[in-house]
């Protein structure tokens, strides 16, 4: 399973997200306050207003719905076209609605700015782009070509030009900010989703590699008594057949696959038995099985461990958590992906805590993005010109083809253990290459707290109940 060509969702399209019943629902809220206004200017504050004309705007809104609901089903989900088709046409209709009475010096002008924020949440760039300059447009146009607002008696109701301006001003600057910033939150959030999907994925996959063993172990005592009474059948024909060679070889062999496959199951319940030397392991043979998938991969990997000041000399054990696992692959994964030659892998510990230190010789993280690392959907470390790929594969990354989002879901899957992580560099990037340390890369640490690893009991666990 690979992540390499999952896509980037800030670029891709977001058609079929806005369900046609949510932007009809929003609809009728928008017709029943425009009808509410038109009414309480009219009746109550005397507002002579063209009220064929503006119930004529209005209509269109409702015919619009009308024709949404009887035409198309409820459940009918918009494309990336049809969505924003919607939202211009409730924008035009706004602003036709908005010149009829008055234009800027109306005060619910200020509602022009819904369609474009509702658009910049689930709409693409280029879509948003296009409606925000629309609205633009059409709050400009109206500024200009509107119909005066008087009171029945003749007294105009107009603001001044400076505030007119102003309201003006304030409804693009407020149009151009909400959908900037709507459209930033959407896009993490959406980003967001996406990685963590892929981090469940991930640790799905490592939980049934895990869970496998134990299917084995049971598959190897189900087929044990078969195998047995076909042996004790097999073994009986052989004695009864002595007069007849032809069909006695015949049972030898069926009571020598027997054989084989009792030992073939055997082996397998041993490597698929659920017990706690399986599900526990010392923490330097759990950090040797994380990165053995990267060990020919040309790299060089050095694992050293040992303890800190006060430490216990004894290896600690602790329990093979497929989150455990698969983050710390993921992590070896990144530094030998970007290293040169070597790839350092330091284990140690104290009463209190574990830690793991990863370090490499590669160009080390960009600065600028040391405060991001772990995001997801984040561009690749390596800076400077690449290398043309190679047909089925990458240069800069031998023997892998990529799983993407690799960082994230290392953080994610060892955070979810306890663990705390940080991100650094080994050298100063201005440095000459006669000056940098061995270890110039990145360098990755993660501390794992042992009461949260530690087997219940000890690395065996507690001794079990003998019943008689």
């Amino acid at each position: 399973m690979s992540f390499s060509a999952h896509p980037d969702p800030a670029r891709e399209t977001h058609g079929d997200w806005i369900r046609l019943q949510t932007l009809i629902l929003l609809r009728w809220g928008a017709i029943g306050g425009q009808l509410a206004a038109i009414t309480v200017a009219w009746r109550i504050y005397k507002v002579d207003l063209n009220l064929g004309a503006c119930f004529l705007a209005v209509g269109a809104a409702i015919i619009a719905n009308l024709v949404s609901v009887f035409v198309f089903p409820l459940n009918k989900r918009l494309t990336e076209t049809q969505a924003m088709l919607t939202l211009l046409f409730d924008v035009a209709q706004l602003a036709v609605l908005l010149a009829l009475t008055g234009g800027l010096h109306n005060p619910f002008a200020l509602l022009i700015l819904a369609p474009a924020t509702i658009g910049a949440t689930a709409l693409r760039t280029q879509s948003t782009v296009m409606l925000v300059a629309a609205t633009v447009a059409m709050i400009t146009a109206i500024g200009w070509v509107n119909l005066p607002l008087r009171l029945i008696d003749g007294t105009p109701i107009r603001v001044p030009a400076l505030f007119e301006f102003g309201h003006w001003l304030a409804i693009v600057i407020g149009v151009v900010f909400l959908a900037v910033y709507a459209r930033r939150v959407s896009s993490e959030v959406h980003s967001m989703s996406e990685a963590l999907l892929a981090a469940q994925l991930a640790l799905a996959r490592e939980q049934k590699l895990t869970d496998l063993g134990g299917v084995v172990a049971a598959a190897a005592h189900e087929l044990g008594t078969p195998l047995a009474t076909i042996k004790l059948a097999s073994s009986e024909l052989v004695d009864e057949l002595e007069d007849r060679p032809d069909l006695r070889e015949d049972a030898l062999l069926i009571r020598a696959q027997a054989d084989r496959c009792r030992d073939i199951l055997r082996s397998m319940g041993r490597a698929g038995k659920s017990d706690l030397q399986v599900t526990s392991a010392p923490f330097l043979q759990v950090v040797q099985e994380a990165a053995e998938p990267h060990a020919d991969r040309g790299k060089t990997l050095h694992i050293a461990a040992g303890p800190l000041p006060g430490g216990d000399p004894a290896h600690p054990a602790v329990l093979r958590l497929p989150e455990l696992i698969h983050g710390i692959r993921n992590l070896v994964q990144n530094a030998v992906d970007f290293a040169a030659q070597d790839v350092w892998i330091d284990i140690d510990w104290t009463p209190a805590w574990l830690r793991l230190r990863i370090a490499d010789d590669g160009p080390g993280f960009p600065p600028h993005l040391l405060g991001r690392i772990g995001d997801p959907f984040m561009r690749r470390r390596r800076t400077g010109p690449q290398p043309e790929p190679e047909p089925g594969g990458d240069p800069a990354r031998p023997g892998y083809e990529g799983m993407g989002l690799g960082l994230f879901i290392a953080k994610t899957l060892l955070e979810r253990t306890g663990a705390e992580l940080s991100f650094a560099n080994g050298s100063d990037p201005f440095l000459s290459a006669e000056e940098r340390p061995e270890r110039c890369g990145a360098i990755v640490e993660v501390r794992l707290p042992r009461d949260r690893l530690t087997p219940r009991g000890g690395p065996l666990g507690d001794n079990p109940r003998l019943t008689p």
